[in-house]
């Protein structure tokens, strides 16, 4: 795709997250892998009212260098595309309930939602890591966001939200939005005995859709 047609995929496509209360108020921020840099959400911008041009533009070192000043969490960005090459987007939301899960004290597990679904499966992996707590636009959580991102699409930030990531920019708003509904089962099922997929299960998963 174009840069354009990314400018206009992502407008749409944020519109749709926000429109559906995936993020609220300037809450939120999603990048895009171009060829020769690439383009992050504004900073203090609402994801239901971006405008393709005044989108932010970041040269390959992350130097802005065109559309307004980019979001203050552009380290969120750099640490997960740069630990993950064939990334080609990455998408933080605070939505309701990965931001709830991730708020749960789970004693360090990097399995804070079972595996439930085979398209949670698919969609944001084996593994979800809980980056510990943070105040938002602290660049010191950087190191531990690349650490997380070397081996898992997905994340959570402690008491924050979700960072997820896909070959494209799609794949990664499709696997953002499987999350929060993994969330949401997660939360309906606490305390029932749920049925989980097994290991066998998972690798056939894996397996099949690479």
């Amino acid at each position: 795709m174009t840069e354009a047609e990314l400018r206009d995929l992502l407008t749409e496509l944020a519109a749709g997250l926000f429109a559906r209360g995936y993020s609220v108020g300037s809450a939120g921020n999603i990048s895009v892998r171009l060829e020769d840099g690439f383009l992050i959400t504004p900073t203090n911008s609402s994801l239901g009212r971006l405008t393709p041009e005044r989108i932010s533009k970041l040269d390959r070192d992350w130097t802005h260098v065109g559309g307004d000043r980019p979001s203050k969490e552009v380290f969120m960005h750099r640490a997960v595309l740069t630990a993950r090459p064939e990334a080609g987007a990455v998408v933080h939301l605070h939505s309701t309930c990965a931001t709830a899960i991730s708020c749960l004290d789970l004693g360090g597990s990097d399995r804070p939602i079972a595996p439930l679904t085979p398209y949670f499966v698919m969609r944001v992996g084996r593994h979800l890591p809980v980056v510990r707590y943070y105040r938002p636009g602290d660049p010191a959580m950087e190191h531990d966001i690349h650490q997380a991102a070397l081996r898992a699409r997905a994340l959570l930030l402690a008491n924050h939200g979700s960072v997820v990531s896909g070959k494209t920019l799609t794949d990664a708003v499709y696997a953002a939005e499987e999350l929060e509904e993994s969330a949401k089962l997660a939360l309906m099922l606490d305390g029932k005995p749920a049925r989980e997929l097994t290991p066998e299960q998972i690798e056939e998963l894996l397996g099949t859709f690479k």
